[in-house]
């Protein structure tokens, strides 16, 4: 029962970041709404790390599951894409390797804060 509020907690994040990505007419995602507010509501203690601790861990550990069906996707349109692999291997490689680096360099900052 206890994995289950966790959940419904995140969920509740969730809803809200897809309630604001309504009504905010900017190009952002929902899902980053609901991770701010998220982050914004752990790092001011309103929700503590406890009750989402767990179910956050779980959902951290089976994430690449959730990549399989995108990859069967690529699979199903393959003979579109087939002759632009090449293409599409180094803008993966490339906006791979800067989003590492800029994510090291907010790490980096965060940290020094």
């Amino acid at each position: 029962m206890k994995h289950l509020f966790q959940f419904l907690i995140i969920i509740v994040f969730s809803f809200i970041g897809e309630f604001l990505h309504h009504f905010i007419p900017l190009p952002i995602p929902a899902c980053i709404y609901g991770i701010v507010i998220m982050f914004l509501c752990l790092e001011l203690h309103i929700v503590p790390l406890s009750a989402v601790k767990e179910t956050g861990d779980f959902l951290v550990k089976i994430m690449p599951i959730m990549f399989v069906p995108a990859a069967v996707g690529l699979l199903s349109v393959w003979d579109s894409i087939a002759d632009k692999w090449f293409e599409y291997l180094v803008i993966c490689l490339v906006t791979t390797l800067i989003v590492m680096f800029i994510s090291g360099k907010v790490t980096d900052w965060v940290l020094k804060k």
